[in-house]
């Protein structure tokens, strides 16, 4: 039986990307809880990057919706 690493990668559903939390995992400008507040699709419908923001100083960073995915700079929700 192949086990599973759980932290090697974060499960996204980009049709549920909306108003879903964040963790940073490394801090930066004592911002470490974000809310992502837009999402940008291409023509087709096919998300490409999404916008995220820092719940303490309302900063918004644009990013790809992919980077997401890599865990050791995002958790899923509010830790």
């Amino acid at each position: 039986m192949k086990s599973l690493n759980k932290s090697a990668v974060n499960q996204i559903n980009s049709d549920k990307l909306m108003l879903s939390k964040w963790t940073a995992v490394v801090l930066q400008q004592r911002e470490k809880h974000f809310l992502v507040t837009c999402v940008n699709e291409d023509e087709q419908g096919v998300v490409i990057t999404c916008v995220v923001e820092a719940v303490l100083t309302h900063n918004e960073y644009e990013i790809a919706w992919q980077e997401l995915k890599d865990s050791t700079r995002w958790l899923v929700g509010w830790l």
